[in-house]
């Protein structure tokens, strides 16, 4: 008997080893099931419902990771930071996308993989209150923040030497509803993620912001710490590559790239023009946008960098009209009357993809509309030379972030004199992509509110960005080249 307990014990124990043994890792249980558990929240620096479908920053990494498997990538998205964390204690996701740098109470529960982004935490104002220059003008104030941020652990190991600091948590809010309250007063003082208040700061003009607190630190994906390595590796690799092949650079470009070209005298005035002219151009926007097939935003925004949108709009050269159209451009594009709205918002949209045409096909998106955009301001001669520069100095003449260094080198002599079109004020077009991007961002953030809180139409389904060089509408073909010297015509200054 004893002999049968032994034997039947020491069973128990081979099969118990063996199946440990046969254990699956993490990364081959994701590719097990097919499927990628990624649990995020909402806002534009990691995940949201565009028009064209989901997108941001972390997203798109995160899409870029699961093709990488080859398995599918599936969202949950929680109501905040708190709800992320929460599901990722109980190992209900494999990743966890929340805009947190690494802490140190994070060591027992998560692991953390870097992203590529920096961020540091910053005390902001009403700027009808005083301006605080360190914690010890706060003595008495209140700073109010999100919950599980990275903010609440900097201001406790700084409360010993500065015994007046108090604060509060909002668990209801998310950085732009604390940059709300901030904006009407209602809370004077708030602290807020760098990166979140970039992508924000032009909504919310009377937010200033004061000092920082501690030092930027990236911003990271989190990782059940109950998960074995595999899966921390996988990810700690796919960074490493995307890192090296640019694609950390190109998202960090389309993403953060273009958010300093709006100051506060230019969102007021901005938001202004949205409400108070804005509405009597909407519909000739988006009727000429659908005809060309662009994204009337788009189209906007060119036309709010041209002309502030005023129909009578005229330069000291010549150029006039809302979308700043040449005479040259004007008659060759078949535009009678510029000062007139509707003729020069056609105008603007049929020459818009007039230049985005030229631009080779396999650029992808969306830098193929930033040097349509680029050659819609300095003409197309200009932007290839700056491109062949590019390519000469071993770097991507096919990728925005790139050309973009190489456009304000056509200012000056010993550069331009390299080139096929000479002299160009290669700083402007630069400029001037920049403003678009901030402006089109703004309306489109805007106008997804407006319909959402009215009942308009959902968000297009899709994750890839809408292509302005699919046929247009109404069958028309202007596929045509421009000849040469049409294409060194700017039509703005």
């Amino acid at each position: 008997m004893a002999y049968t307990s032994l034997l039947a014990c020491t069973l128990i124990i081979i099969l118990l080893t063996l199946a440990g043994c046969s254990q699956p890792s993490t990364l081959q249980e994701v590719r097990n099931e097919g499927v990628l558990h990624v649990i995020t929240r909402v806002a534009p620096s990691i995940y949201y419902e565009g028009r064209t479908g989901p997108t941001g920053y972390d997203y798109e990494l995160a899409k870029l990771f699961a093709e990488e498997l080859g398995v599918e990538l599936r969202l949950r998205v929680a109501g905040d930071n708190t709800e992320v964390l929460s599901v990722l204690s109980k190992d209900f996701a494999h990743i966890g996308l929340a805009g947190l740098s690494e802490q140190p109470m994070f060591k027992e529960h998560y692991t953390t993989v870097p992203t590529g982004i920096k961020a540091q935490s910053i005390v902001v104002y009403n700027r009808e209150v005083e301006r605080p220059e360190a914690l010890m003008d706060l003595t008495g104030q209140t700073l109010h923040m999100v919950s599980d941020s990275n903010h609440e652990y900097q201001l406790q190991a700084l409360e010993a030497n500065n015994p007046g600091l108090s604060w509060q948590v909002h668990p209801g809010l998310d950085a732009v509803g604390i940059l709300a309250r901030v904006e009407t007063g209602e809370l004077p003082y708030a602290v807020v993620s760098s990166h979140e208040l970039e992508l924000n700061n032009v909504f919310f003009p009377q937010v200033k912001q004061g000092f920082t607190l501690g030092v930027a630190k990236e911003l990271a994906w989190l990782f059940p710490a109950g998960q074995d390595d595999s899966l921390v590796n996988a990810a700690k690799a796919f960074f490493k590559e995307r890192q090296a092949d640019g694609t950390i650079a190109q998202l960090s470009e389309r993403f953060y790239g273009h958010l300093d070209h709006l100051n506060y005298v230019g969102a007021r005035t901005f938001m202004h023009h949205v409400e108070n002219r804005l509405p009597s151009y909407k519909a000739l926007f988006r009727e000429n946008a659908s005809i060309f097939n662009m994204d009337w935003r788009l189209l906007a925004a060119i036309g709010y960098q041209e002309s502030h949108w005023r129909p009578n709009a005229v330069s000291p050269t010549g150029v006039r009209g809302l979308m700043m159209l040449t005479r040259n451009t004007a008659n060759y594009i078949g535009i009678n009357n510029r000062l007139d709205a509707e003729e020069s918002i056609q105008g603007g949209a049929k020459y818009f993809r007039m230049v985005h045409e030229r631009v080779p096909e396999r650029i992808a998106e969306p830098d193929r509309t930033w040097f349509a955009l680029a050659s819609y301001n300095v003409g197309y001669g200009h932007l290839e030379d700056a491109r062949r520069l590019t390519e000469g100095a071993g770097k991507n003449p096919d990728r925005w972030m790139d050309v973009k260094e190489f456009l304000p080198l056509l200012a000056q002599k010993e550069w331009y004199k390299k080139t096929r079109f000479g002299y160009a004020r290669g700083n402007e077009p630069v400029l001037y992509v920049q403003n678009i991007r901030r402006y089109y961002d703004v309306l489109a953030r805007l106008m997804d509110l407006k319909e959402k809180s009215t009942g308009g139409n959902p968000a297009v389904v899709g994750v890839e960005t809408r292509s302005v060089d699919k046929p247009p509408e109404d069958g028309s073909d202007i596929r045509a080249s421009l000849p040469p010297e049409l294409g060194m015509i700017p039509p703005t200054l």
